[in-house]
């Protein structure tokens, strides 16, 4: 009995920061919001969606800590400082799209997104060394 009721805890806290997610996600697409939320929102939503983690999961403990710190205190910044109409806009958004089915075509934009800044990344390693 205990047991179920830690694992609907920790299936609704997952619905949250779902929907905390797509939040963040819509408000770095909405032009009236400052540009540095947006671009801290383009930042987390990017990871938080991304199957690429900078500390990868299978590393025991260090693994896991990215998704238990990164993504959470990002959220929270972005939420804190965000405008709060277009934050309730946002959220109202959100809260729609998280009960339809999962996107392929946004999955495949984030991989794209990450591809991109892996080339990028690669190529200023290489005119480092040259």
């Amino acid at each position: 009995m205990r047991q179920s009721k830690l694992i609907a805890y920790l299936k609704n806290q997952a619905k949250q920061i779902k929907e905390q997610t797509l939040t963040v996600y819509f408000l770095a697409r909405d032009p009236r919001c400052p540009i540095l939320i947006r671009l801290l929102s383009l930042v987390i939503a990017a990871y938080a969606l991304s199957p690429i983690d900078l500390i990868p999961d299978f590393i025991p403990i260090l693994g896991y800590l990215d998704e238990l710190i990164i993504i959470p205190v990002g959220l929270a910044l972005v939420i804190r400082y965000s405008p709060k109409d277009l934050l309730e806009a946002s959220r109202t958004k959100a809260q729609l799209i998280s009960s339809k089915p999962i996107s392929y075509i946004a999955a495949f934009f984030v991989i794209l997104l990450w591809l991109i800044v892996g080339w990028c990344f690669i190529n200023w390693v290489f005119k480092l060394t040259s």
